[in-house]
Parts: structure tokens; C-alpha cells; sequence
């Protein structure tokens, strides 16, 4: 009987003409700890354990939705996301390694203050909030997205965590939602920021599988999430109150140039692990 072993090895020669082969290898090590619920050391040491006819049939099925350059994470269902397993599908973007570094640079700005109240702008599959909420103390947080099904799928990644966030079906630009003035502490979003004039410039199974709702924006009105949510902010956090973004690394003097003509304070463009301009944050300029 063919082994774990065998089983890697095939994953990776199946979709080797399609990755590179570091990443063929990342994906075979994936599919097998996925398909096995083993863990990587396990994969590793136990490399010689027979598997069944059974996982082969469906690591076939796998292997043809990769084939057809389906995202790996909408195959197998879930995304790893700041030490979190969440649930994925094809209505929800897939969480990416910056908005893990957005999360990492609010909860370490944060994580001395109690009882704060958080909204999450655009919160797709609710990995902002979730990962916020696993880590900062607080009282009330909030998700906020125009898609019910992307909603649905953050409700799901609540539950499994057992965190009591509040989802909320709105679409930003269409005006102000329902919270009172200055009872924010933190308001975060990663809003679409891909220009359609960048749509040549991505891979093909970001353009074929993600939804592009939660990509894309006018190339004539680029920052038209950025000016809505900054200007709603400006009522609804507190004096003392933050605003966090996840940014179009061209965008990051015309944005931070918005924030100022708004009256925020310390506006801060912040670059990514790569070295680009990635997140903006400011505070309310409270004079």
C-alpha cells in the first residue's frame, strides 16, 4: 500500500507545472496535515504509514480544483490567520500576511487599555475583529460588511472561537450607521484598494476565485472607502480614539494628505514586511 511518503511526492508533481516549487511544496505539506489531521512533525516522522484508497480519492479531487488554480485555502476550507484556523470560502477574501501585521501593530499600540470598543470596517471573513478580540481587552467589537455571505462565514469563525462580536450588514458608502457619537475606541479597515488598472498586474487565481467586491475600486475614485469611513470616524471615536487602515501602497501620500484635510492628528503611514507603504493610522486631532 502506498505511503504518506508517495502521497506528498504525488500532490507535488501534480501541480508542479503550475507553482514553483518551493510553493508545490508548501501546498503538498498543507494538503497532507489537511487531508491526514496530522501535524507537520507527524508527517515527517511517520512518513512510511500506508494511506488508505479512500484519502488518495479524495486528494484527487483536491488536486484538480489546484489544477484549475482554485486558491488553496478555498479548497481545503480554512486559513491559518494570527494563530487563528478560520473558515474560508469564495465569499470572503482570503486573509492576507499584511492585515495579520495590521493586527499585530493595534494589538501592541493597544494592549495596556481595557474595556475598548472596536469596529472593523469590511470585515470579510471577521479575522480582524476575531484576532483583536482573542488578544486585547474589550468591551464591545464590531464586524461591518455589505455581503451576507460574507457575514455568514464570520459568524461561523466567531462561534468556533467563542468570541461575542457583532456583525452588522451595512454598506459604508452608503452613509452613516448606527452608533452614537464618540463611542468608539478603535475603528479599523482593510477596504477594497485594488485600482482596476492593477487587475494585469495580479495572479490569476486572485482574479478568478476572490470576490472582487472586496478588491476592487475606480481607478477615478480610489480612495472612495478611505473618505467615507474617515469622515463617519470623525464623530464616532472617542477624543482619545484610533483609526487604523490598510492601504494601496500608491495611495499612501494622497490618503494621508485626506487625513490631515480632515482634521486628524498624527497621521502615520506605515510600511509592510516588504518595505512598502501599508497601513496608515491617525488619531482625532481634539484641540
Amino acid at each position: 500500500m502506498k505511503n504518506i511518503q508517495d502521497l506528498i511526492s504525488h500532490i507535488r508533481t501534480a501541480i508542479g507545472n503550475i507553482y514553483e516549487k518551493p510553493e508545490a511544496d508548501a501546498m503538498a505539506m498543507q494538503v497532507a496535515e489537511h487531508v491526514l489531521q496530522l501535524s507537520r512533525l507527524q508527517l515527517s516522522t511517520e512518513r512510511q504509514r500506508p494511506v488508505n484508497e479512500q484519502t488518495w480519492t479524495d486528494v484527487e479531487k483536491i488536486i484538480l480544483r489546484l489544477q484549475q488554480q482554485e486558491p488553496l485555502q478555498y479548497v481545503l476550507g480554512t486559513a491559518h490567520f494570527y494563530g487563528l484556523e478560520l473558515e474560508v470560502s469564495p465569499a470572503v477574501l482570503i486573509p492576507r500576511p499584511e492585515t495579520e501585521e495590521l493586527v499585530d501593530i493595534i494589538i501592541k499600540e493597544n494592549n495596556a487599555y481595557q474595556n475598548l470598543t472596536v469596529l472593523d470596517i469590511c470585515t470579510g471573513s471577521g479575522c480582524i475583529p476575531i484576532a483583536l478580540t482573542a488578544h486585547l481587552n474589550t468591551q464591545a467589537v464590531y464586524g461591518l460588511d455589505i455581503s451576507e455571505p460574507a457575514l455568514a462565514v464570520a459568524r461561523q469563525n466567531a462561534l468556533k472561537y467563542q468570541q461575542s462580536i457583532t456583525w452588522l450588514h451595512h454598506d459604508i458608502l452608503s452613509g452613516t450607521s448606527d452608533f452614537p457619537p464618540q463611542s468608539l475606541d478603535i475603528i479599523v479597515s482593510n477596504p477594497p484598494y485594488v485600482l482596476q488598472q492593477e487587475k494585469g498586474l495580479m495572479r490569476q487565481n486572485v482574479l478568478s476565485f476572490e470576490p472582487h467586491l472586496a478588491l476592487f475600486v475606480p481607478d477615478e475614485d480610489a480612495l472612495q472607502f478611505y473618505k467615507q469611513i474617515a469622515g463617519q470616524a470623525l464623530s464616532l471615536l472617542k477624543p482619545t480614539g484610533v483609526l487604523y487602515f490598510e492601504i494601496n501602497e500608491n495611495k499612501a501620500a494622497e490618503l494621508s494628505f485626506l487625513l490631515q484635510e480632515l482634521g486628524y492628528g498624527e497621521v502615520k503611514v506605515i510600511k509592510d514586511m516588504f518595505g512598502k507603504d501599508r497601513f496608515t493610522r491617525a488619531i482625532i486631532n481634539s484641540i
